[in-house]
């Protein structure tokens, strides 16, 4: 069992967004999947067609059993219409109570052990998390695997990214330390470019100037993934003959390819 973070300390950089679309075609693909809210927004929640609810704060604080927490996603508000689908996904929900997560637990490594549950159950874990740091980010890191992190290419998104890839540092250090493996950064994703500005063209530039191969293909902005959301289904669903679809089965393809090669 793999666990994927999606993490950028700078909201509205679409961290939600990819992580769901991530997870959707993951379990297309026959992948056993479960999505974990993260953030107290509950919008990965909410934009999967699930009402908030305390699922994450029960499993962390209160204790509560998997088959109490998960939700089982319909896959007909995310297959490709037509083609069935091969895995299955779960989410465990959020609501205003997993805010309040890291003021109930003192055991850092209190999602690590939970998750540990899951192995030989699901293949993924991928995570949707809040933009302001905390002692619950930290728990995730000790959890985490691999780190995906979205980015605009605006200046207060890379202040963000920076930050991130700080704390990524100071906790992949613990980790080892700890005997638990690093946290490797799997890529970094430009999200909602805009490559008629000459902003996001310097920005993009320097971006694969400072982090090299870190940075994957850039993913436009388009109006499709609004639609999409709007109508909580997957691009793959709502749009599947689109670029934008196109786009996302590419980013699931790098997924994929890194899983699988760890695999192997």
């Amino acid at each position: 069992m793999k666990v994927i973070t999606l993490l950028n300390e700078k909201g509205g950089v679409g961290k939600t967004t990819l992580a769901t679309v991530i997870g959707c075609g993951l379990a297309i693909r026959g992948y056993r999947v479960v999505l974990v809210d993260a953030d107290a927004q509950a919008n990965m929640t909410m934009g999967i067609g699930v009402a908030p609810t305390p699922g994450f704060y029960n499993l962390i604080v209160r204790n509560a059993p998997f088959n109490e927490v998960l939700k089982f996603i319909s896959p007909e508000i995310y297959e490709v219409p037509g083609q069935p689908v091969k895995g299955f996904l779960y989410i465990i929900p959020s609501n205003r109570e997993t805010r309040t997560i890291a003021d109930n637990t003192d055991d850092t490594l209190v999602v690590r052990h939970r998750l540990a549950e899951l192995h030989g159950e699901i293949d993924v874990v991928i995570f949707d998390t809040p933009p302001t740091p905390s002692l619950l980010h930290g728990s995730i890191y000790l959890a985490t695997d691999y780190l995906l992190f979205p980015v605009e290419l605006e200046y207060f998104a890379f202040t963000g990214l920076g930050s991130s890839i700080g704390h990524r540092n100071r906790y992949s250090n613990q980790k080892k330390e700890m005997g638990l493996g690093p946290i490797e950064i799997m890529g970094i994703i430009p999200n909602k470019v805009r490559l008629n500005t000459l902003e996001h063209q310097d920005n993009l530039a320097k971006l694969r100037e400072q982090f090299k191969a870190m940075v994957w293909p850039e993913l436009p902005q388009r109006i499709i993934w609004g639609e999409a959301a709007a109508r909580k289904r997957s691009v793959f669903n709502y749009a599947p003959d689109s670029s934008v679809a196109r786009e996302a089965w590419a980013m699931v393809d790098r997924v994929q390819g890194v899983i699988q090669h760890v695999e192997s």
